[in-house]
């Protein structure tokens, strides 16, 4: 029988914060890896688009100061995958910095390896021409020339490249992007524990503890054998359920039973879930199932134009009641002026708040607010251009009429200028699969010593 093999996962994500006590708890469990996740796609295409970090530095250094702290105490391997939200190399060699930093203050003497995952736009569109890209559900219609537009490009690593990383000895792994399981899965399935388990039990701790019944104590501890896996929870007041476990499938997954990873897919569809105690569920039967090819996602973002807001308060109830109507009327006349002007791709959007702003039409409650305030959003080519339709747009958010025959009211500014700068907005535009003869091909390993 394979021996267990421990991934002690301090939380969801580096920069969210975890409960000291419980990782305490985890390193007193001997754990043979400390991963941990450091980011993804969920907070909008700006931190792929610049290549930069959503989270602060300085919170950033205190939770890595933390854990390489643990790795020393436990003597382990500390992993981290997606480095500096995006994974884009340039944030691969902050958290670098970051590292070498807390390396120096600390005396530590550490060999690192910096996985890069960044991939460049004309290899890209290279690899479209010969038809090694493919898209995936409802990706968008792709060019060499949009391929070339991407300020970002990112190959989502898999398993095996974590794996090339764990070979080199190193005491820290620093990825660039990859799948949330992989920094999970990867030193089981090296080990030779049950593929099936590896990635379905890195699914299940890709977030911390949010498979528990304490989402916010972070600290969760997965054992992987050639069998299945167990899952336990590190802080005292979290219980992990079969029901807990389970629902985890459906976290950003559009199957509860298939999930795809680089070189094959995870199939939970017979898994059994069984409670050992009131805070463990042992995991078995789940199936792992090889893929003919091995291929990886690919993720891109680019500049989508440049934006300026302005911000307006409304308190006039008829004013209040109609507000939809009344930024329909502005768009209108905004648009004319527009046309008449030549304006090519410019865009007004308005989005109330007080209604409907976070949902849209999709919103169900209709209640009425005694206020609101409105967001007026123009997007153009250029950030020039966003100024001059934002300050034409002005007297209008300031002035406008409900009707054309009445007096002219008059809103209220919460700045002055009321219009801000958001400079470059960022948009995804791949969502592909990049085919690799050979894992390493889209991804770049080094070694370095502190």
């Amino acid at each position: 029988m394979t021996s267990v093999v421990k991934v002690l996962i301090p939380s969801g994500a580096l920069g969210i914060g975890f409960d000291r006590a419980a990782l305490a708890t985890g390193l007193a469990h001997a754990p043979d890896i400390i991963a941990i996740d450091g980011g993804s796609t969920d907070s909008g295409p700006h931190y792929l688009g610049t290549g930069t970090s959503k989270y602060a530095r300085s919170a950033i250094k205190a939770e890595w100061s933390d854990l390489m702290a643990a790795r020393e105490q436990v003597g382990v391997p500390l992993l981290i995958g997606t480095a500096g939200t995006c994974g884009a190399d340039s944030a691969v060699d902050w958290l670098l910095d970051i590292t070498r930093d807390i390396a120096a203050e600390r005396g530590y003497s550490l060999r690192v390896a910096v996985l890069k995952s960044g991939q460049e736009p004309v290899d890209v569109a290279d690899a479209l021409r010969a038809g090694r890209l493919s898209p995936l559900e409802a990706a968008p219609e792709i060019s060499p020339e949009l391929v070339m537009s991407c300020t970002h490009i990112v190959a989502l690593a898999g398993a095996e490249q974590i794996q090339a990383a764990l070979e080199t000895g190193a005491d820290i792994v620093i990825a660039g992007r990859t799948t949330d399981t992989a920094v999970i899965a990867a030193l089981p399935l090296a080990r030779g524990c049950a593929a099936g388990a590896a990635w379905h039990g890195a699914k299940i701790g890709e977030c911390g503890a949010l498979a528990t019944t304490n989402p916010n104590s972070g600290t969760i501890l997965i054992e992987f054998d050639d069998q299945g896996f167990t899952v336990v929870p590190m802080a005292d007041d979290a219980a992990a359920t079969p029901r807990t476990v389970f629902a985890h499938m459906l976290y950003e997954n559009s199957d509860p039973y298939i999930l795809y990873e680089p070189g094959g897919h995870l199939d939970v569809t017979d898994a059994d879930y069984s409670a050992l105690d009131d805070r463990r569920v042992r995991v078995t039967r789940s199936r792992w199932v090889r893929s003919d090819h091995y291929t990886v996602k690919l993720e891109g973002a680019r500049v989508g134009g440049y934006q300026t807001v302005s911000t307006v308060l409304l308190r006039e109830p008829r004013y209040v009641r109609e507000v939809s109507t009344w930024c329909a009327r502005i768009r209108d006349a905004m648009q004319q002026r527009i046309d008449a002007e030549g304006y090519r791709d410019v865009s007004i959007d308005f989005r109330i708040v007080g209604e409907n702003a976070t949902l849209g039409e999709l919103e169900t409650d209709r209640s009425e607010a005694h206020e609101v305030g409105v967001l007026a959003i123009v997007t153009a080519p250029d950030q020039a251009l966003a100024n001059d339709v934002a300050k034409t747009l002005n007297p209008m958010l300031l002035h406008f009429p409900l009707t054309p025959h009445e007096p002219l009211p008059t809103f209220s500014f919460p700045f002055s200028p009321p219009e801000s700068e958001r400079g470059p907005i960022h948009e995804f535009c791949l969502n592909h699969t990049l085919t690799l003869d050979d894992p390493m091909d889209a991804f770049r390993l080094d070694v370095v010593e502190i």
